[in-house]
């Protein structure tokens, strides 16, 4: 066991309490990673308040990066000293789903016994498989990807979860096209990375609709071509004044059930709605189905961008190498450990993109 501090969820909706818990060594198949960097994303925040439920205490995290400092038995292909981004992607490999490229909806993530402990023995459970807001983590092989030394440890983590998430909503699972127009709804760390994949993919008009004009004009430096303020009375009928016609994509990336109510009216003919922003468990959205059938419209939902980790971060990391991507862009403030509780106020305010704590 490791003595190593964490920042621990106690009770829902209260602050995080750092303190000193075990950390069990690396299993078959896992390994240990001491970590540099631990991104604040707004699904830790949800979670710690209690909105989807969950048992405590609890160490939540789930974009980290670090270098791996021990290795568990049958682990060939990663060694002790490499960099790496941990994401909370644990995959089989061998289930229905992995087989067919789709480890994010992976239908037997085993993931065992907790490997965090305080000193007296009391289970702490490692929240989203990856427990991240602490010094190490213990995690299975399947949930990291090698990185370039020569890359920021604040870059390599943000790849753990927003970028991947943005880019592979647009990518992966919306399926764009070059010269599609696309609406994302949302301007926060998740709609930016959106914004950029819609960018890279070579749409023709990228709107971002958001409540602020300081996030509308971020979009843009990110590759909005156009931003419109959710706050009017009918932001859909700007949206198709600025296409000239309804979008083909449009990427919810907020948890907010107006959005969802409204996104569909951003479509055009044939158009096609990713749900990305997760609200809390129990709302409702209300849609008029005749309207998506008779329009041959569509909706499908995105976990995580729908990648797979060992293709796409790479090829991700190789953009922000080649200056197509911005990551160091997206990093709001630095932070240390003990200073978690301030930056997550800090990202519940709303004009932080990414806050990360630096070990």
């Amino acid at each position: 066991m490791t003595r190593i501090k964490a920042a621990v969820c106690t009770e829902f909706g209260q602050p995080l309490q750092i303190e000193d818990v075990e950390l069990r060594a690396p299993q078959m198949g896992e390994i240990e990673v001491t970590l540099e960097a631990v991104a604040i994303c707004h699904s830790d925040i949800h979670f710690a308040e209690g909105a989807w439920g969950g048992d405590l205490p609890a160490v939540y995290g789930h974009e980290a990066a670090g270098r791996i400092s021990a290795v568990g038995a049958s682990v060939s292909d990663l060694t002790v000293g490499q960099r790496v981004v941990v994401t909370l992607i644990r995959s089989c490999g061998t289930c229905a789903n992995c087989a067919s490229g789709k480890p994010t909806i992976c239908e037997a993530p085993d993931t065992g016994a907790s490997p965090i402990a305080r000193p007296d023995g009391t289970p702490v459970k490692k929240a989203m498989d990856c427990g991240a807001f602490a010094e190490r983590v213990v995690v299975h092989q399947s949930q990291v990807v090698p990185l370039p030394n020569d890359m920021p440890p604040e870059a390599v983590a943000l790849m753990a979860c927003g970028v991947i998430t943005g880019v592979g909503a647009i990518v992966n699972a919306g399926k764009l096209r070059a010269g599609e127009d696309v609406v994302v709804i949302g301007a926060g760390g998740v709609g930016l990375n959106a914004i950029q994949g819609a960018r890279i993919a070579g749409a023709r008009r990228i709107v971002a609709v958001d409540m602020t004009e300081d996030k509308l004009e971020t979009a843009k430096t990110f590759g909005a071509t156009d931003g419109v303020l959710a706050t009017g009375k009918a932001p859909w009928k700007e949206v198709h004044k600025i296409l000239g016609r309804g979008a083909d994509l449009i990427a919810v990336t907020v948890g907010a059930i107006p959005a969802y109510n409204q996104a569909p009216r951003y479509l055009g003919w044939g158009g096609r709605m990713v749900m990305i922003g997760m609200p809390h468990s129990g709302a409702m959205a209300e849609y008029e189905p005749v309207v998506l059938a008779y329009m041959a419209q569509g909706m499908v939902g995105s976990k995580m961008g729908d990648v797979v980790i060992r293709r796409d971060i790479p090829w991700l990391a190789d953009l922000y190498r080649q200056g197509r991507l911005k990551l160091d862009e997206l990093v709001s403030g630095r932070w240390s450990l003990d200073q978690i509780n301030e930056a997550i106020a800090d990202t519940k305010a709303g004009g932080a993109k990414r806050n990360v704590i630096l070990f």
